[in-house]
C-alpha cells in the first residue's frame, strides 16, 4: 500500500510537471509566433507570405488623412464628396500592392542606378508628396530652397555657405536618404509594371483576328421581340431547374472574401414639428436683440447663434429678399430676410460704400538688411524694376511680373495678410513702391500699377440658424426604434416586419474590406459612421442574429442603424441569397419562353415578313454588321452566330438573353481600311484589360484583419 501510495504522489507531481511545461511551450510558442493563439497580434492584413503589420498600416493612415485634410483645405473642389470613411481600405490596398510589387522586384532583382534616382531625385517635373514636405520644412525655418537640387546643395554640398551646421542639417539630410529610399522603391515598381505590361503583346494572330471582326460585315434583316415581363404561373420554374442552372453557372457568384448578408435599417432623424415651432420663436427673439445691439445674450450664443460681418460687392448677391434688404435699409436696420422650413437668416445693416475690387501689383524681392532702402528709393526716382538687376547685384534683387489680385471675390473681402493702411496706402498712391515686407534676410517691395473703377460694397451682420432635431426628437426616435427590434430580435422578423413599422430594411453585402454600409446598391456614397456597423457584422454577429442601435451623432443629420446577419458564405454566392435567386429564376424562366418562342414562330419563319408578322414586330435592314461593333442587334451571342455563318438565305429564329431573333443573312461583305498595327495592339489591350495589381495577386487570398483593429463600438 505504500508503494502504491508513493506511485500516486508521483504520478500527481509528474502531471502537474507536465502541465507546466506544457502551459510554457504554448505560451511561448504564442509569443514568438505574433500571439497567435488569442488572435492575429500585430497582423492587420496578410497577401500570399506577405504580411502587413499594424504600425505600417497605422503610418499609412496617418498619411492619407493629412494628404485628405490638406486638399480639403487648400483645395476642398478636388475632395468634394470624398466619403474619408474610405481612408482606411485605401490604406490597406496601398499596402498589399506595395508588398506585392516589392515582392516581385526582389525576386527579379531589380536595382535602380544612380543615374536614374538623381534624374527623378532632382530634375523630375513632379517630385513626391515627401520631397515637397521636405522643401516646405525647409523654407518655414528661413531656408530659401525652391527646389530638390537647391535643397540638396544646401544639405550635402554646401551648408557652410549658408552658415549651417552639421546638427543643423543633419534631421534634413535623414529626411533625404528616407525619400531616396521611397523614389528607389517608387521607380522599381514603375520599371517592374512596365515589364510585366511589356510581356503582354498581340501577337500577329491576334491582331488578324481583331481586323477581321472589325471589316468582316453581315448584311442581315432581323427582327426582334424582346421577353418583356413573363408571367409566372405560364412559365414556372421549380427547385431543381434553379438548382441545375445555378450548378451551370455558379462561376457568376464567385466571390473573393468571406460575405455577410446584411439587413440594414437607417433612420434620418428629422426636426419635429415642434421644433420648427421653437426655431420660429428663436428668430424673433434674435432679431429684437440685434436691434438692441451687435452682442447677443448667452442664452442665444448657447445656442449657435453668432453674428458675422459681411464685406460684399452688391453685384455679388443673388437676387432676393437679402439683396433688396441691403440695397435700401438704412444702418443698424434688422431684417429677417428668410424664416423656412430649414432655419432662418438675419441681417443687421452696415454701411455702403464704394472701393476698387482689382489692383495690378508689380513686387521686386531683395535680400540684405540695408539694400532694400537702396532699391526703394531709386524705384521711386523712376528706375525700371526691369532694370533692376543691371544696377544692383543679380543675385540680391529681383523683379516679378506684374499681376492682378482680386480684393473681392463672389465670397467677399478677400484676406491678403496685408495690413489694412499699407493697402489703402498702395492703392490710393499708383506708381508709387512701399515695403511690404521686411525681415532681417531682406524685404519685398511692391506699387500698384493699375487699378479698376470703384463698385459698390456692403457691410452688414448676418445670423444664420439651421434646424436640427432637439434631444427630445432623437430620444423619441430612439425609443420608438428600440421596440421596434425588441419585437423583431431575429434577422427573418427584422427584414420581414420592418416596412409595417415605417422602416426601409437594406439588403447589402459586406466583407472585411468595406469601408462602411453604402447608401444603396449600386452606389458609392456611404452612411455615415456606418464603420462601426460593419464592425459588428464582421467581428461579432452570429446568424440570424440582431444588433442594438448605433447612431451617427451628427447634429445636422443624425440617424440611426441597427444591422441583422441574414446569412454568411466564403466562396459563392449561394442559391439562398435573394438577388441571386431571383437572378437565377428569371434566367431560367426566360430560357422557357425563349424555347416555346423559337419553336412558335419557327413554324412561320418562311421568309423574313412572315416571322415579323406573327412576332408582331417590324424586321429592320442591318446593312453592316461587324462582331466588334453591333448596336443594332442588342445580344452578344446572337451576333456571334450572324458573325459565325455564312451566307444561306435561310431565316433562322434564335433565343437570346433578353429575346427572341430572327435573322437572314443577305450577303457577306469587307469594310475597306487600312490594316494599323498601333491600333490593333491598343485594341488587343482594351479586350484583354491588363491589370498589373490582379496579375501580381494572381490566386492568392487576402486575409484582411483590419476590423480587429479599429471600427468602433
Amino acid at each position: 500500500m505504500a508503494t502504491l501510495e508513493k506511485i500516486r504522489k508521483r504520478s500527481v507531481l509528474l502531471l502537474v510537471v507536465i502541465a507546466m511545461a506544457l502551459l510554457a511551450f504554448i505560451l511561448g510558442d504564442a509569443i514568438n509566433n505574433g500571439r497567435n493563439l488569442f488572435g492575429t497580434g500585430s497582423t492587420v492584413a496578410k497577401i500570399g507570405g506577405e504580411k502587413i503589420d499594424i504600425t505600417e498600416y497605422q503610418r499609412r493612415r496617418e498619411e492619407l488623412n493629412q494628404q485628405y485634410e490638406e486638399a480639403r483645405k487648400n483645395n476642398p473642389q478636388q475632395v468634394a464628396g470624398f466619403d474619408v470613411q474610405s481612408l482606411p481600405q485605401m490604406a490597406l490596398e496601398q499596402l498589399v500592392s506595395e508588398k506585392l510589387y516589392n515582392a516581385a522586384v526582389a525576386k527579379m532583382g531589380l536595382q535602380v542606378s544612380p543615374s536614374l534616382l538623381r534624374f527623378y531625385m532632382l530634375e523630375f517635373p513632379q517630385p513626391l508628396p515627401s520631397m515637397q514636405k521636405l522643401l516646405q520644412a525647409m523654407q518655414a525655418n528661413g531656408l530659401q530652397v525652391a527646389s530638390a537640387e537647391q535643397a540638396y546643395d544646401v544639405l550635402f554640398k554646401n551648408p557652410k555657405r549658408y552658415n549651417l551646421t552639421e546638427a543643423q542639417v543633419a534631421p534634413y539630410q535623414q529626411q533625404w536618404l528616407a525619400i531616396e529610399k521611397e523614389y528607389a522603391n517608387e521607380i522599381s515598381k514603375m520599371t517592374y509594371g512596365r515589364l510585366l505590361a511589356g510581356t503582354f503583346k498581340a501577337n500577329a494572330l491576334d491582331k488578324q483576328a481583331i481586323y477581321d471582326d472589325m471589316t468582316n460585315t453581315s448584311n442581315v434583316t432581323v427582327a426582334y421581340l424582346p421577353y418583356g415581363q413573363l408571367d409566372a404561373k405560364k412559365y414556372p420554374v421549380s427547385d431543381a431547374e434553379l438548382q441545375n442552372a445555378y450548378s451551370a453557372e455558379r462561376y457568376r457568384y464567385k466571390i473573393e472574401e468571406p460575405t455577410k448578408e446584411t439587413g440594414i435599417i437607417s433612420v434620418s432623424v428629422t426636426p419635429s414639428d415642434a421644433d420648427r415651432a421653437a426655431a420660429q420663436n428663436l428668430a424673433i427673439r434674435t432679431a429684437a436683440e440685434l436691434r438692441q445691439g451687435n452682442q447677443l445674450s448667452k442664452d442665444l450664443k448657447k445656442e449657435g447663434l453668432v453674428p458675422t460681418r459681411r464685406t460684399m460687392r452688391l453685384s455679388d448677391l443673388r437676387d432676393g429678399a437679402l439683396k433688396t434688404f441691403v440695397s435700401t435699409a438704412s444702418p443698424d436696420t434688422v431684417s429677417i430676410v428668410n424664416n423656412g422650413f430649414q432655419g432662418f437668416d438675419i441681417v443687421k445693416m452696415g454701411r455702403r460704400y464704394a472701393d476698387v475690387d482689382s489692383i495690378q501689383i508689380r513686387t521686386v524681392q531683395v535680400a540684405g538688411a540695408t539694400l532694400p532702402a537702396k532699391v526703394l528709393a531709386r524705384l521711386n526716382a523712376g528706375l525700371s524694376p526691369d532694370s533692376i538687376s543691371s544696377v544692383f547685384k543679380a543675385d540680391s534683387v529681383g523683379a516679378m511680373p506684374a499681376q492682378w489680385i482680386q480684393l473681392y471675390t463672389a465670397e467677399g473681402k478677400t484676406q491678403l495678410g496685408i495690413q489694412q493702411s499699407l493697402l489703402d496706402s498702395l492703392t490710393n498712391s499708383v506708381g508709387r513702391y512701399m515695403i511690404l515686407d521686411q525681415q532681417p534676410e531682406g524685404a519685398v517691395i511692391a506699387a500698384v500699377v493699375k487699378k479698376t473703377a470703384p463698385v459698390q460694397v456692403v457691410e452688414y451682420d448676418e445670423v444664420n440658424y439651421e434646424i436640427h432635431p432637439s434631444q427630445t426628437t432623437l430620444e423619441q426616435a430612439r425609443e420608438k426604434f428600440e421596440k421596434f427590434l425588441a419585437a423583431n430580435n431575429t434577422a427573418a422578423a427584422f427584414m420581414k416586419n420592418a416596412e409595417k413599422a415605417g422602416y426601409y430594411a437594406q439588403t447589402v453585402e459586406l466583407t472585411p474590406s468595406s469601408p462602411a454600409v453604402p447608401r444603396a446598391q449600386g452606389m458609392n456614397a456611404f452612411l455615415p459612421d456606418s464603420r462601426q456597423v460593419v464592425r459588428w457584422v464582421i467581428m461579432d454577429a452570429d446568424k440570424g442574429e440582431v444588433s442594438h442601435i448605433y447612431e451617427s451623432k451628427d447634429a445636422a443629420a443624425p440617424m440611426l442603424y441597427a444591422a441583422a446577419l441574414i446569412d454568411e458564405y466564403e466562396d459563392f454566392v449561394p442559391l439562398t441569397n435573394e438577388q441571386v435567386k431571383n437572378e437565377v429564376t428569371e434566367r431560367v424562366r426566360r430560357s422557357k419562353a425563349g424555347d416555346e418562342m423559337v419553336k412558335k414562330y419557327s413554324a412561320k419563319a418562311a421568309n423574313m415578313a412572315s416571322v415579323a408578322t406573327a412576332m408582331g414586330v417590324e424586321a429592320r435592314p442591318v446593312p453592316a454588321l461587324t462582331f466588334a461593333y453591333n448596336p443594332a442587334v442588342p445580344d452578344a451571342k446572337i451576333v456571334g452566330k450572324i458573325a459565325g455563318s455564312p451566307k444561306n438565305g435561310k431565316v433562322v429564329v434564335v433565343k437570346g438573353d433578353n429575346g427572341v431573333f430572327a435573322y437572314t443573312i443577305n450577303a457577306k461583305g469587307k469594310e475597306k481600311f487600312a490594316k494599323d498595327d498601333m491600333q490593333l495592339e491598343s485594341a488587343w489591350k482594351r479586350i484583354v484589360n491588363l491589370n498589373p495589381d490582379a496579375m501580381l495577386r494572381g490566386a492568392k487570398k487576402l486575409e484582411n484583419n483590419q476590423y480587429k483593429f479599429e471600427g468602433g463600438n
